[in-house]
C-alpha cells in the first residue's frame, strides 16, 4: 500500500502541537522541514476533511498551509535517508542510521532503519525517555516496551544490561521493522508482539515498562501496565504535553504508582512513576 505525505508550512511554535493532532488522526511517521513538517499515513487511512476540520481549529492562532503527494512505500528509505542525521543523546547514546559511521565516543550505540515506524530519537519524546532510561538499573531486568515503535527504547534496554525484553506495536509493518532493528543490534530475541495491551496480560511481572504513545492511550492502558508490574518496578511514560502531566499523576496514584520525576523538552513530557 502507498503513503500519503503532507507537508505542512507552519510556524516552529506550533508543528509539536499540529503533529500530536496529526498523530490522533493516524498519521504515524514525521520528518522535520526547514519551514515546519512532513506527515506519512497510510493511504486508505487518510482523510483530507478531518485533517482540514484539525486544521480549521487552530485558524485564529497560526496560519498552516499544506501540500500532499502520493508516496510508493519502496521509496520511503529515499525520503528518511534524505532527512536522518545522527543524534549523540546524553552524553553516551548514539542514534544513527546504518549509513552514518559510529562516533568513537558513544559509549551506546544504536543503529535505526526506521521505514516508517515512529522512534529515530529525533522526537523530543523519544530523546526523553532514553535520558530517563539511562537512570534506570536495566542490569538482568525484565523490560516491556509499549508501542514500540522503531523498537529503539527495546534496544536501549538491551543496551543497558536487560536480559528479558518485550515489544507491542498495532502496526504490523512496525512490528516488521522492530524486528529487523533488534536482529541489526544484535537483539534478534526480543520479544516483537502485533497488538495492544491485551497482549501482556497474562506476562510474568516487569520490572520496567516503557510506554512512549500519547496521552489517551496512557489514561486507558496504564492499568493493564500496572497490572504485570513488580512491586518498586518502574513505569516510564512520554508522549504527552507538561499540560496534561497532572491528568497522566492522576491516574497513576489512584493505580497506586508513585509520582517520582519528569523531564521536559519543547513542552513534551517524560515522566517516572514507581509501583508500590
Amino acid at each position: 500500500m502507498d503513503f500519503i505525505e503532507v507537508t505542512l508550512h507552519v510556524n516552529a511554535d506550533f508543528a509539536d502541537i499540529l503533529t500530536a493532532e496529526l498523530g490522533e488522526l493516524g498519521f504515524d511517521a514525521f520528518v522535520e522541514t526547514e519551514d515546519g513538517f512532513s506527515a506519512y499515513i497510510d493511504e486508505d487511512k487518510y482523510n483530507q476533511q478531518a485533517l482540514d476540520d484539525t486544521l480549521g481549529r487552530y485558524a485564529d492562532f497560526v496560519q498552516a498551509t499544506y501540500t500532499t503527494q502520493k508516496i510508493a512505500r519502496q521509496n520511503w528509505n529515499e525520503e528518511w535517508e534524505r532527512n536522518f542525521e545522527p543524534l549523540f543523546i546524553g552524553g553516551k547514546v548514539s542514534v544513527r542510521a546504518s549509513f552514518h559511521e559510529k562516533p568513537a565516543e558513544a559509549k551506546y550505540d544504536i543503529v535505526i532503519n526506521p521505514k516508517m515506524s515512529f522512534g529515530t530519537g529525533h522526537h523530543e519524546t523519544t530523546t526523553l525517555m532514553i535520558e530517563n532510561q539511562l537512570t534506570l538499573d536495566h542490569q538482568g531486568k525484565h523490560v516491556l516496551d509499549m508501542g514500540c515503535g522503531t523498537g529503539i527504547l527495546a534496544i536501549m534496554a538491551g543496551e543497558l544490561g536487560a536480559t528479558q525484553i518485550v515489544a507491542v506495536e498495532i502496526e504490523d509493518w512496525t512490528v516488521e521493522n522492530a524486528r529487523e532493528n533488534a536482529a541489526l543490534n544484535g537483539y534478534a530475541a526480543i520479544d516483537v508482539r502485533l497488538g495492544g495491551a491485551e497482549t501482556i496480560a497474562h506476562d510474568q511481572p516487569y520490572d520496567i515498562i516503557l510506554a512512549n504513545i500519547n496521552r489517551n492511550v496512557l489514561l486507558d492502558d496504564m492499568p493493564a501496565y500496572k497490572a504485570v508490574l513488580k512491586p518498586h518496578g518502574w513505569l516510564l511514560l512520554s508522549g504527552f504535553y507538561i499540560e496534561d502531566l497532572p491528568l497522566i499523576q492522576e491516574r497513576a496514584a489512584e493505580l497506586g504508582l508513585a509520582y517520582t520525576s519528569h523531564r521536559v523538552k519543547n513542552n513534551w513530557v517524560s515522566a517516572l512513576f514507581q509501583s508500590r
